[in-house]
């Protein structure tokens, strides 16, 4: 029969447990034992020689951890590692602990585990704030901080929660991060956070949208959802990094939070660029790759983005739910704003600028901050204060140019306003539920703005105007450098084309280096196209997002005129006056960008922006910069229905209760205006201007209401803005004709030196590259001008049939005879042939739709001449009147299919021009010779 195994104590289960936690041993070790054991020897000797016995028990486990990590062991494990294995060998025992029979035995050892475990927590914090306690001999981490060997425990957690990006890291003990952060002073904790989030920012900081930032991103969101964690980032010294050399590039790589947004699929410049490199590994050789790789690239990347976006807005809202942290949180987005102010410029310096990529991200997630406030109601547009653009000293609102308001009378006004600061809401009750639950506003501080204190604001107010600022400086900024990247494109395209022309009639090889040289500039032009493509377009939810936000802006700003309503008064509230233009002007070229994206209006409500624009559009008293009230009717032009069918935004021009009373008012008071803008540029300028406002006008004719609003305009301002609308539409059309037919004659010289090939060739290459790219850049003035003069043409056809008073007045009608007989001359006259080209139409050159317009405008104005005045006028031109013209134009118009009746009434007028010639000359001769006296006597010198 066998003998019974001895019971063992609690003593020495207690004993035995703990060194097969601990991995030490107080007696030495047995041939062939585990070689992680490590033999105290000094630490038995002074046991034995305190009377003790040598076993392990929870009064000696603090004493002979201190010994394991003190001693100089060869081979041992470094301390971090060590103490890790003791917790996660205590996981293990407890779970056995917990299937004893011995209830005794089992809860001395219960407790005695959970006591080491304790301590090794304990020790790791202690270790970790001060590393240089334990020096580790191992020399696989030397050199390498010991924080770092916490941060991937913190990745194998948040890999576990399903946080982060899969990276394969192993998740810590259970429990052990819970016991490292939760049950410790800020003190013993602070240096440790510190160090992860600096080892955190190093993870990130060189990581494009390709990278693995999911991870480093959910460590950060764990470790700010822990309250110490939160409180010690905003106290980190590279919060908001100090220094003289301070710029918005040194915030982004330097900050804590910095190279986070700086990850991107945008590109930057080479010395911060990012790896992977999008624009290669997805856009490489684009035009060769199947549309299916490039849709998935684009998913990719839009998808990955949003990670990020998301990620950073929990960061954020996380930190702003402490209220003793929420300053610090404005301080940062204040300190990032002002010091990339700067972006703002058309030239933009990346090495003092913080990134497109890191704007873009603060963009969308501070339109997520926004999401609360942007209902559909916009319910909380009371709680935003205009007095945070005079009076807080966070953002510098004051520099920036104003709607209507100069610098200095936004300067006196705030010296001579004592109310502004009376009315700050400065109740600090509830921003916790306004961040926490999306509901209400409250102050981000708590005292009331007085003379020399910084002044409080809703916390609506702050994101708001921090919004409109990052949005400026970001996305806006994003959208306007992906602009000139695509003219940029279209310029190399046309110089390579033309270099391959050249190099095609006389090869060299200088010739040749060029064109590979902008073949490869072009490809990485296109790859960088698409990486805008892929992060900015390719995403209607952002767009979506900051048309949300810029309808709020249009409402609020209405708000301080008094509401939508028309018409404006002759006087603007200098509340409105003085905020920043950039608040209107973002809004337009958003809804400029976002019309020519696919499906990006889709479901946007588009009637309060249409509401500002029909406002402000022609109101000089209220929006100074005419370039701004061009921009409103640019999108306009975006929103008009084209070709048949109903449009989504047919309703907004035709259903729309201010469009229909205001709209063509407004549209021919901006086409007078446009005339002097003040720039240097205005004369080109104002054709630009003009053809947006003329394709809207020749629309909104073909719209019955909008026709008799015309009419009752032309009627009422007869000898007002549409005499000066009727005078500045002559102008332009008689300069662009001109300018066109001139330019022709000039593109026919080229094409006949390009043609005689033997004389061609005798030319040195650089003359002839010279003079092929004059001949391009002919071919393209002539197609806009001709564009242009051909809409001034037909609006003087159209308008002419129904209205016609304003061309016969006394101060008008000679000058419309005239211009008409000018282009009657170049059309049917003795120079016509020199105006053929081998393809009129690439020009938009149409000689016979022309003609057949110049006749209409001759037939409307003498149908509504009921004075006779016309054919007088018409006669009278000394520099273009010739009575042939007319059948000569009459035999075209036969050939070409015109209306019978029209060439009947052109035929009657030209007679009755030629007998109104005829009177005059009679009248001369008459009269006689002009007495001397009534001479110039330098005529009569000179006779």
């Amino acid at each position: 029969m066998a003998t019974p195994k001895p019971q063992r104590s609690p003593e020495e289960v207690e004993d035995i447990i703990l060194r097969k936690i601990l991995l030490v041993t107080l007696a030495t070790p047995a041939h062939g034992a585990d070689p992680r054991i490590i033999y105290l020897e000094m630490t038995a000797a002074e046991i034995l020689s305190e009377g003790k016995d040598l076993r392990l028990n929870r009064d000696v486990v603090e004493r002979v951890l201190i010994d394991r990590l003190s001693g100089e062991f060869p081979d041992a494990e470094a301390p971090f590692a060590y103490l890790l294995g003791c917790y996660r060998r205590a996981v293990d025992e407890l779970k056995k602990v917990a299937n004893m029979k011995d209830k005794t035995v089992k809860s001395q050892v219960e407790v005695s585990i959970k006591q080491a475990k304790k301590l090794f927590v304990s020790y790791v914090r202690i270790h970790l704030g001060n590393p240089e306690m334990f020096p580790s001999n191992s020399q696989s981490l030397a050199g390498k901080s010991t924080i770092c060997s916490l941060t991937p425990l913190i990745f194998g957690a948040v890999d576990r929660n399903g946080f982060g990006g899969g990276g394969g890291s192993q998740p810590p003990p259970a429990g052990f991060l819970d016991e490292l952060f939760s049950e410790a002073d800020f003190d013993s904790l602070d240096p440790i956070f510190k160090g992860l989030y600096e080892d955190l920012r190093g993870h990130v900081i060189k990581l494009s949208a390709l990278g693995n930032f999911q991870q480093p991103l959910a460590a950060l969101l764990y470790l700010v959802k822990l309250p110490a964690g939160a409180k010690s980032l905003v106290n980190h010294p590279w919060w908001i990094p100090k220094g003289a050399y301070l710029n918005g590039r040194v915030i982004e790589m330097t900050s804590i939070l910095g190279p986070f947004f700086h990850v991107s699929a945008l590109p930057d410049h080479t010395i911060f660029k990012s790896e992977p490199d999008v624009g290669q590994h997805c856009f490489s050789e684009a035009s060769t790759r199947r549309p299916a790789d490039l849709l998935s690239s684009f998913t990719t990347i839009k998808t990955v983005m949003n990670n990020l976006y998301e990620g950073l807005s929990e960061v954020l809202l996380t930190l702003l739910k402490h209220a003793d942290i929420r300053e610090h949180v404005l301080q940062y987005l204040a300190e990032v704003i002002n010091r990339n102010a700067s972006r703002a410029h058309i030239q933009v310096d990346p090495i003092s600028c913080a990134s497109s990529g890191m704007f873009v991200s603060l963009s969308a997630v501070m339109l997520r901050l926004c999401e609360p406030f942007l209902d559909p109601h916009c319910s909380k547009i009371d709680k935003i204060d205009p007095g945070y653009v005079f009076y807080c000293n966070r953002l510098d609102l004051r520099g920036l140019t104003a709607l209507h308001a100069s610098s200095e009378e936004v300067a006196e006004w705030i010296k001579n306003d004592s109310s502004g600061k009376a009315d700050i809401n400065s109740g600090s009750g509830d921003i916790e539920n306004r961040v926490v639950q999306s509901q209400g506003a409250s102050s981000s501080g708590a005292k009331p703005a007085s003379s020399g204190d910084k002044a409080s604001y809703a916390f609506i107010s702050e994101c708001f105007f921090m919004t409109a600022r990052v949005l400026n400086l970001g996305m806006l900024k994003a959208f306007s450098d992906f602009k000139h990247l695509v003219q940029d494109i279209s310029r190399s395209e046309d110089t390579l084309s033309t270099l391959k022309a050249l190099q095609e009639q006389s090869p060299s090889p200088q010739m040749q280096m060029d064109i590979a040289r902008l073949e490869k500039e072009l490809e990485l032009y296109s790859q960088e196209k698409l990486c805008y493509e892929a992060q900015l377009l390719r995403d209607p939810t952002l767009i979506k997002q900051g048309l949300s936000f810029y309808r709020l802006m249009v409402v609020w700003l209405v708000s301080l005129v008094g509401g939508f309503k028309m018409p404006l008064s002759s006087t603007c509230p200098m509340e409105f006056s003085s905020m920043p233009e950039h608040f209107a002007e973002d809004a337009m070229e958003l809804l400029i960008f976002a019309s020519r994206v696919p499906k990006a209006l889709d479901g946007v409500i588009l009637d309060d922006f249409m509401n500002f624009i029909i406002m402000f559009m022609g109101s000089p008293t209220h929006i100074r910069n005419p370039y701004l009230r061009a921009k409103m009717v640019e999108v306009l032009n975006c929103w008009m229905p084209r070709g048949s069918g109903s449009s989504a935004t047919t309703s907004l021009f035709e259903g729309h209760q201010l469009a229909l009373k205001y709209l063509v008012r407004n549209l021919l008071k901006l086409y007078v205006d446009i005339e002097f803008t003040g720039s240097h540029t205005q004369f080109y300028d104002k054709f630009n201007i003009r053809h947006n406002i003329a394709e809207l006008l020749e629309y909104l004719w073909q719209v019955p209401s909008h026709r008799n609003a015309w009419r009752q305009i032309a009627k009422e301002e007869e000898k007002g803005v549409y005499l000066n609308f009727l005078n500045f539409l002559i102008n332009d059309s008689i300069y662009l004709l001109d300018e066109s037919l001139n330019k022709i004659l000039e593109l026919k010289e080229l094409e006949a030196e390009m043609s005689n090939t033997v004389e061609w060739e005798r030319r040195p290459a650089q003359e002839r590259q010279e003079r092929t790219r004059l001949f391009h850049s002919q071919e393209n003035i002539i197609r806009i001008d001709m564009k242009l003069a051909n809409e001034d043409v037909s609006m003087l056809a159209f308008t002419s049939e129904q209205i016609t008073v304003p061309f016969l007045l006394p101060e008008m009608v000679e000058r419309v005879a005239s211009m008409l007989n000018y282009f009657l001359l170049q059309l049917v006259g003795p120079q016509r042939k020199s105006l053929t080209l081998k393809d009129p139409e690439k020009y938009e050159f149409r000689p016979k739709q022309l003609l057949k317009q110049i006749v209409q405008i001759y037939v409307h104005l003498a149908r509504g001449d009921k004075e006779n005045i016309f054919p007088t006028a018409i006669s009278k031109d000394g520099r273009s009147y010739n009575e042939q013209l007319f059948s000569a134009a009459a035999d075209v118009l036969r050939r070409i299919g015109e209306d019978g009746r029209i060439i009947h009434e052109f035929v009657e007028l030209g007679a009755k021009a030629k007998v109104a010639a005829i009177e005059e000359m009679d009248s001369e001769a008459a009269l006689g010779e002009v007495p001397d006296e009534f001479l110039d006597p330098i005529q009569v010198i000179l006779g």
